[in-house]
């Protein structure tokens, strides 16, 4: 008796003409796996510090072992997400020219995630040493994940660099949209509550704490009332500060060298070397309050 009411349920679920599920595909060729893409951001940020993370001893054999899994998943994923993407042709000999072409880009990937590492080292006296941050600072989940997705981004891969982002949104709280471009030197203290928006533009040594705000003040929409992908973000310059729960829209620039204090809602630029502050309480205020 069970299995007619299943057919009947199985049936049920796979309609794809009822209104308001009817946008939810149903391809008939491989997605992106989940699972897959976190082992292979296991493997990359094995290459990317080794001897930190996995239990294998590093050596230049063990090294090669492990490019030759990320070549296998990669190639992998990306030959799916361009399947899934509707404006791609699916050759496989595509999804392996991409796979070749970023892993030709891990020295420079780890270099900058070295840059960063460094950057937290120096701006938090809580740090003991370098290994600490790498073992522990969430901030450098996040950009791994960050810089590994901006590069697949740029080479135009579908779909793929969002879910290896979300996947550190998920685990950190910080959230980088891969699109950002985010400059050498990029700190993060505490990060929980981070987000960067996507046409954000940071530059060299900027330093972000917790709760801190890069995002759109209002959207520019289409005839069809959709909203268009324009620059919506802030610019973010050269040495500058940016303090706990401040809150930064717009297409603005913060000019280099410049603090922003915390908990400040800012929609307009500011010159270089600003110092944006909120105003403290007068006396008066802080008696009428029985203070």
């Amino acid at each position: 008796m069970l299995t007619p009411f299943l057919e009947q349920t199985a049936k049920s679920l796979s309609r794809n003409d009822i209104p308001e599920y009817a946008f939810i595909l149903q391809p008939n060729h491989p997605l992106p796996s989940i699972n897959r893409i976190k082992e292979l951001m296991n493997l990359t940020r094995i290459i990317l510090f080794p001897g930190f993370f996995g239990d294998i001893t590093v050596t230049k054999d063990t090294t090669v072992s492990c490019l030759k899994q990320i070549y296998a998943l990669l190639g992998e994923q990306i030959y799916n997400c361009l399947c899934f993407d509707d404006h791609y042709d699916c050759p496989q000999s595509r999804a392996e020219e991409l796979t070749i072409a970023f892993i030709d880009k891990l020295p420079e990937i780890k270099r900058l995630l070295a840059t960063d590492v460094e950057a937290v080292h120096n701006c938090d006296p809580a740090v003991k040493n370098y290994s600490e941050v790498i073992f522990c600072y969430p901030a450098i989940q996040a950009m791994l994940h960050y810089r590994v997705a901006h590069e697949l981004l740029l080479m135009q891969i579908p779909l793929l660099p969002r879910i290896i982002t979300e996947q550190a949104h998920f685990a950190t709280g910080i959230d980088i949209h891969p699109g950002a471009q985010i400059g050498e030197y990029f700190s993060i203290d505490h990060g929980t509550g981070v987000v960067i928006g996507e046409t954000c533009i940071i530059g060299n040594n900027v330093r972000l704490y917790q709760g801190v705000t890069l995002g759109a003040k209002g959207f520019v929409y289409d005839s069809a009332g959709l909203p268009l992908n324009v620059p919506r973000h802030p610019i973010i310059e050269d040495n500058v500060i940016i303090y706990s729960n401040s809150t930064i829209l717009g297409r603005i620039t913060i000019g280099h060298d410049s603090i922003i204090g915390g908990n400040i809602w800012q929609v307009y630029s500011v010159p270089p070397h600003s110092r944006i502050v909120q105003k403290k309480a007068t006396a008066a205020f802080v008696d009428g309050l029985g203070i």
